[in-house]
């Protein structure tokens, strides 16, 4: 897997970059100016785009002003698809190219809003799954609409941290259903963790990958690859892939949101399923 300061195709476009939401909460300015920095780097691929709020296109806007090259983003709209024809509009008018949109479930929205609210989005959706009885329904309406789930896997507080359990379940509903997914907040770290400060329990990225992986070949404990701590037996697994396996993994989790691209890039390098290439820090 290691490939001489290349990027596997098993890490391309995992970390979507999202430097401007908690706990990193850079501002604008500095996150615009470090993602041009990460897509500059020899670690490009690994880097997906930017992800910013819809409330935030305003400033973003003065950011950008007459920028030349379109920058990738991913817009969130965390108050649901009732606004998503003004952002599609402000959209057009930017310098940006629309990777993707991340939109929350309203409370008492069920399936079928759900879908009628998007079906104009311009690009493709993440639908954000909330953590109710609308789980299974809501990802098995998504199947075969070219739509995605997204998975909230942490956050502020402890309760906001899925267990091993009830993620498994929902990554076992969105393969089973067809489903992509991406991840974002908590995976902090590339594997299960206590977090020193906070005493969270954290989901790892890789772990993800392996669960994902475990539901879709129908080999292996989810729940117990997601609690995996040790690192040389979670890289030992994943040396194991070859690129069809690696694929199937990626289109099934196709990314994650983190505030630090940095960190994911050290940890796989820590874990030797990466190489800096001569020359680089």
């Amino acid at each position: 897997m290691v490939d001489g300061g290349r990027i596997p195709a098993l890490f391309a476009g995992l970390c979507d970059d999202a430097a401007v939401f908690p706990p990193g909460l850079a501002p604008l300015p500095d996150a615009v100016a470090a993602h041009d920095d990460h897509v500059s780097a020899w670690y490009a691929d690994l880097v997906g785009p930017l992800v910013v709020a819809a409330t935030a296109l305003g400033e973003l806007a003065e950011v950008l002003g007459e920028r030349a090259a379109p920058l990738p983003v991913s817009v969130t709209l965390s108050g649901g698809p009732t606004r998503l024809d003004g952002v599609l509009k402000t959209v057009a008018t930017l310098p940006v190219e629309l990777d993707a949109l991340e939109i929350a479930v309203p409370d008492g929205m069920g399936p079928d809003e759900v879908l009628a609210a998007i079906g104009g989005a311009t690009a493709p959706v993440f639908v954000e799954i909330p953590r109710d009885d609308r789980r299974i329904p809501l990802l098995r309406s998504l199947s075969r609409t070219g739509h995605r789930a997204k998975f909230r896997t942490g956050g502020v507080r402890a309760e906001l941290y899925p267990d091993e359990t009830e993620l498994a379940a929902a990554v076992r509903t969105a393969v089973e259903a067809g489903v992509p997914f991406k991840a974002t907040a908590g995976l902090h770290h590339a594997l299960r963790n206590t977090d020193p400060e906070t005493g969270f329990e954290q989901h790892g990225f890789l772990n993800l990958l392996l669960a994902t992986d475990a539901v879709l070949r129908a080999d292996g404990d989810p729940e117990a690859l997601l609690a995996e701590r040790d690192g040389a037996v979670v890289a030992s697994r994943l040396r194991e892939w070859d690129a069809d396996r690696a694929a199937a993994v990626r289109a099934g989790f196709t990314s994650f949101g983190t505030c630090s691209i940095t960190d994911p890039l050290t940890e796989l390098t820590g874990l030797g399923l990466l190489e800096t290439p001569r020359g680089e820090a």
